[in-house]
């Protein structure tokens, strides 16, 4: 026989993670608002300067020579920027996020560092033993791009000296609240973008296009980065959103089955107590 002193104490658990789980999805819905503002107002940064390279880029030839950035060489060595949370509780999220980076790090047939972003990423690649070259950790919620400078840094300065021949960007793009896009895309050498043959926008520059170009190359590669711990960021908050959600309709549904069992557990005792006072009396008469 089911004890309804159990499944009572059993209801009050399941009501106490229901209130935390419904905290923490209004905490994640607060920041997941702010996190996305500040992704999709990147964006279109990340476009135009993508577009006055690809204008600096078509008036050279032998665009290699130019800045270091740009020099495609012989891959000895690969770089994968590993972009995760510090935290879990956001669904598959840091799953499909180490899933896809230790899928491209096994079909590579050179070495791979990794620049680990994010707690949950770092101790997956120190569980999988694989060469960890720098990790941040702990960055806030809101990050500036004064805090991200020292991984655009480390990548310049890595692939400037030769270090690395390649240098990749995983991390998952914001789509919507309920979709996020685990994404592994390139990031040097800098690849210059297509002029579309319908624009035709015509920029001066001063001092000159060489110069702007050297100094706006690492530019777009710290705005590259600090563009994709905003997408990372957005994309977790709505995944801890949306899991503390189904948790806390989980848990409600739980509470509606327990409370449904003792119900018939108590109507069991009150009829088996019944059952024994109509018996005694019976047998009195």
């Amino acid at each position: 026989m089911i004890n309804p002193r159990l499944l009572r104490r059993r209801i009050r658990s399941v009501q106490s993670t229901a209130k935390i789980t419904r905290a923490m999805e209004m905490i994640a819905a607060a920041k997941m608002k702010r996190a996305q503002e500040q992704a999709l107002a990147g964006r279109p940064y990340n476009d135009k300067i993508t577009q006055v390279i690809a204008d600096l880029t078509a008036e050279f030839e032998g665009m290699a020579t130019l800045h270091p950035l740009l020099a495609k060489r012989e891959v000895h060595r690969i770089a994968v920027v590993h972009v995760t949370p510090d935290r879990g509780l956001c669904g598959g999220l840091n799953t499909n996020m180490n899933r896809l980076t230790a899928s491209f790090i096994l079909e590579q047939s050179v070495p791979v560092t990794v620049i680990a972003i994010g707690q949950k990423g770092l101790h997956f690649m120190h569980r999988h033993q694989r060469d960890i070259r720098a990790e941040f950790t702990k960055l806030s919620d809101r990050p500036t791009l004064l805090e991200t400078l020292p991984i655009s840094h480390i990548i310049i300065d890595d692939y400037t000296s030769g270090f690395i021949d390649l240098v990749y960007l995983a991390y998952s793009r914001f789509v919507t609240t309920m979709v996020q896009n685990p994404t592994l895309e390139p990031l040097l050498p800098i690849e210059p973008a297509i002029i579309p043959k319908t624009q035709t926008t015509e920029y001066i520059y001063e001092p000159d296009p060489t110069f702007v170009l050297g100094e706006l190359l690492p530019r777009f590669v710290e705005m590259r980065v600090y563009h994709t711990i905003l997408e990372a960021i957005a994309s977790e908050q709505s995944a801890r959103m949306v899991a503390m959600r189904n948790a806390t309709e989980n848990a409600n549904e739980a509470i509606e089955e327990l409370t449904l069992i003792l119900n018939k557990a108590r109507q069991e005792m009150i009829t088996n107590e019944l059952l024994d006072i109509a018996g005694g009396a019976e047998a009195i008469r």
